[in-house]
């Protein structure tokens, strides 16, 4: 035969491990409706007729759109290609054959409506599967902490406030396109070369008068931008809304800009120490903690609290605010694993740095028969468990957290959070979890 005259119009099913996964997976969702139910809620919430105009994405391909972006750690761009051009992914999705793949835009504003609070209960109700499948025992726990940075630089005083001269250079320049706003001039350069000057001088003479000159740069923008705010506060006419929004964002960062001008101001001319609460790392994401591990280690975001069972699913994830002594959250975790389980495990292990004797005793109280700690901190071995056969074996069980988060930092970009803003931060994190485990729960149905 020299040519085949007609085409099939439909793809056989794919031999390969990860289309068996998806399908696994697809298997999972359809067998927890409510879901996708949840994520439905976020997307039609604000709309005053969501049954009008034309038909969006449904909460189903949603969270399935939102599990593939953190399988792969796609970039929108990139997801809007993989979906276009996968027929396993389309599938996958709920994308028909011949219907037109959401845009970038369109992928991106769909995802980020999905709530924290909504990815939370979708967790739980992974969770709650897996016991059902009997998959997850949920007789052993292990607890440990981690940190998620923030897509921020290693702040300084000296960047900040050159964040702040570009960014009001930049709003600046979107003002005198809008109202012909002209009272203003580009200081960029001049602040980039004290930067650069505070950075590679050891004389602090010399670094002290570069910051008195990117102090009074930054300053000089904050007076063009707040006769900017004056003249984008006399549009009246179609860009009227574009006006006002403009003002919003200016008036927004001269609050933050204020900030890093007052904790410079403390620091390097005043001589003062400025305490790390009080301290912003930075004008976009506001919200970022500065967590310090074992008293070397800096990182700039938040400190996340993981729990996992014998399956190696994450049972729960809570992102702490500021940075909590590990030793003020072992009784709390405890208490969420039980309302998630729906029983009081009969053993549970923890990382040395929630170690104490209150914990220990509280921990038992809640019917725990074996509680241990990887680092005794002057606690008893038979205190915490029957045996130091149990112990060593409590304390191996706990290390394989270890792996668990590396495989999420690795696999699922939870190393550092690529979205902006504290609501999108927690989304971010809890979406990698439940992709993670979606992913893990597959492959144990699997095998």
């Amino acid at each position: 035969m020299r040519r085949q005259e007609q085409l099939s119009l439909t793809r056989p099913p794919i031999d390969h491990t990860h289309a068996d996964e998806l399908d696994q997976i697809s298997r999972i969702l359809d067998h927890n409706p409510g879901m996708a139910d949840r994520v439905a809620q976020d997307l039609v919430r604000g709309l005053r007729n969501p049954d009008t105009g034309a038909r969006g994405m449904s909460g189903d391909q949603t969270l399935r759109v939102l599990m593939v972006k953190q399988m792969n750690g796609f970039s929108y761009e990139e997801l809007a290609f993989h979906l276009a051009d996968s027929v396993s992914y389309r599938n996958f999705c709920r994308f028909g054959a011949f219907e037109r793949v959401p845009s970038r835009a369109t992928l991106a504003e769909n995802l980020k409506k999905v709530q924290p609070a909504t990815l939370e209960q979708i967790l739980q109700l992974l969770v709650r599967h897996a016991l059902e499948l009997k998959v997850e025992p949920g007789r052993k726990i292990r607890i440990d902490a981690t940190v998620t940075e923030t897509n921020i630089h290693v702040p300084t005083d000296s960047t900040l406030l050159m964040d702040g001269v570009r960014v009001l250079t930049r709003l600046l320049g979107r003002a005198e396109a809008l109202c012909g706003f002209t009272l203003w001039s580009d200081h960029t350069k001049r602040a980039k070369r004290r930067v650069l000057a505070i950075q590679h001088t050891s004389r602090a003479e010399k670094r002290r008068r570069a910051y008195l000159d990117l102090l009074k740069v930054t300053a000089q923008c904050m007076r063009y931008a707040q006769h900017a705010i004056q003249a984008l506060a006399t549009v009246t006419d179609e860009a009227e809304l574009e006006a006002s929004a403009l003002r919003t964002e200016i008036e927004e960062y001269r609050v933050w800009i204020v900030a890093v001008i007052d904790q410079t101001e403390r620091r390097v001319l005043q001589g003062e120490t400025v305490p790390a609460d009080e301290k912003l790392l930075s004008i976009f994401e506001t919200h970022t903690d500065i967590i310090i591990k074992d008293r070397r280690e800096t990182h700039y975001g938040h400190k996340i609290f993981l729990g996992a069972g014998q399956s190696g699913l994450i049972t729960d994830c809570v992102i702490a605010s500021g940075n909590p002594a590990d030793s003020t959250m072992a009784l709390p975790l405890l208490e969420r694993q039980i309302r998630i389980l729906g029983k009081v495990p009969r053993q549970a292990a923890f990382d040395g740095g929630f170690a104490s004797k209150d914990n220990l005793r509280k921990g038992k109280a809640l019917g725990i028969t074996d509680l241990v700690f990887s680092k005794k901190r002057g606690l008893e071995v038979s205190a915490m468990t029957r045996s130091s056969w149990i112990f060593r074996r409590l304390r191996d069980f706990r290390a394989g957290i270890e792996g668990l988060i590396s495989f999420l930092k690795r696999a699922f970009g939870l190393g550092r959070c690529t979205w902006r803003g504290a609501k999108s931060f927690a989304s971010y994190v809890l979406s990698s979890v439940i992709a993670a485990n979606l992913l893990t729960l597959a492959r144990h149905l699997l095998s």
